[in-house]
């Protein structure tokens, strides 16, 4: 790797990786994540610190956790002087509206332009390699393959695990690795990982958010990053095409309380004609669980999004007493305890009959 260090920067780890860096930003850097050890990432550090380039990539249909904790250890490598691409395994590959405002798109490149054979090739928020689509094979074929994630279902497919289910979003571990690169926080990178951890967390509101969740977001907001700005771009905009299709699944939005052992389940669909019609791209409909899910007579939710090959793509989500990942495994996906997926290739009744058959109260 060509880092580039300047004066006065701690001495080497590894070859070409930074010690730990002294305090940034006048503040006392944050401890290490519990769930990792040095033995975890010590022989990442000494990969970064060989490689010539490295490639940085996360699921299909990226959320803020995803994309945001790629582009910022893309920041953070570039910052060193490696040469860095960013990407992700959709064709055609877009980034959804509400994450446009996110820095150093210009890393983007699409899944062709990643080798077959990556030197290096770092996953952020992938828990299963099959969600990364076009750049799976590419993967699966690097001759070292990171994996940076923090979910629970994530089975181990990587060479070298960064993985910490206590973590409230990967973003978190992303930090700790900038940290760990000697590379200080500026807007920028704090801007990609200020949206990781909100997204992830639901703006602060769920469960896996900590104290030190909240001391990180202090760090990063002392940056300078526009929360305010952010926030409204994540939750409070929305296109007129994307109010008719939610009004259209709200009016199929069913209430089966007799689902999870009696703690209720509240499901929809969303055809892929209702967004042709609208005009409407499917990563704009990612957040319309959130809305669905606030009935009060159901403790699970689950959302089927149609593609166009027909496919469903499932998103369910739990207010605490039921393991939906657990249910989301039984369809062949997997995720979190509260919000988790799957794909599934059946009609909408019979995927919901086996969601429904696969819940149960925790």
């Amino acid at each position: 790797m060509a880092a580039q260090q300047a004066a006065g920067t701690p001495a080497t780890l590894v070859a070409g990786v930074p010690a730990l860096p002294s305090p940034r930003n006048g503040q006392a850097a944050a401890p290490g994540l519990p769930g990792l050890t040095e033995a975890d990432w010590q022989p990442v550090l000494a990969a970064i610190g060989a490689a010539s380039s490295v490639d940085l990539v996360c699921h299909v249909l990226p959320d803020g956790d995803a994309l945001g904790s790629a582009l910022a250890a893309g920041i953070a490598l570039r910052s060193l002087g490696v040469e860095v691409r960013v990407s992700f395994g959709d064709d055609p590959q877009i980034v959804p509206a509400s994450l446009a405002f996110l820095p150093a798109q210009d890393l983007l490149v699409p899944a062709s332009a990643v080798p077959d054979r990556p030197e290096l090739l770092i996953t952020f928020d992938v828990a299963d390699v099959r969600r990364l689509g076009l750049l799976q094979a590419k993967a699966e074929a690097a001759e070292t393959l990171v994996v940076i994630d923090h979910h629970a279902s994530n089975g181990g497919f990587g060479t070298h695990l960064l993985i910490d289910p206590a973590a409230p979003a990967t973003a978190v571990l992303v930090d700790e690795l900038v940290r760990r690169l000697g590379v200080p926080l500026d807007v920028s990178i704090a801007t990609c990982l200020y949206t990781g951890v909100a997204t992830d967390t639901g703006s602060f509101r769920y469960s896996a958010t900590t104290p030190a969740t909240h001391e990180l977001a202090s760090r990063l907001l002392a940056t300078g990053v526009r929360h305010d700005l952010i926030s409204r771009r994540l939750w409070d905009t929305q296109s007129f095409g994307y109010l008719k299709v939610l009004a259209a699944a709200l009016e199929r939005a069913v209430l089966d309380p007799e689902a999870a052992d009696g703690l209720g389940l509240v499901w929809t669909w969303v055809p892929w004609a209702d967004l042709v019609s609208h005009g409407v791209l499917p990563e704009e409909i990612e957040g319309l669980i959130d809305v669905v899910r606030k009935a009060s007579e159901a403790e699970a939710t689950l959302v089927l999004k149609e593609d166009p090959d027909g496919s469903l793509r499932g998103s369910s989500r739990a207010k605490g007493a039921v393991d939906v990942a657990a249910a989301c495994g039984a369809l062949g996906g997997g995720g979190h305890a509260y919000a988790a997926g799957f794909t599934s290739h059946d009609p909408v009744a019979e995927t919901v009959a086996r969601f429904r058959a696969a819940l149960r109260a925790g």
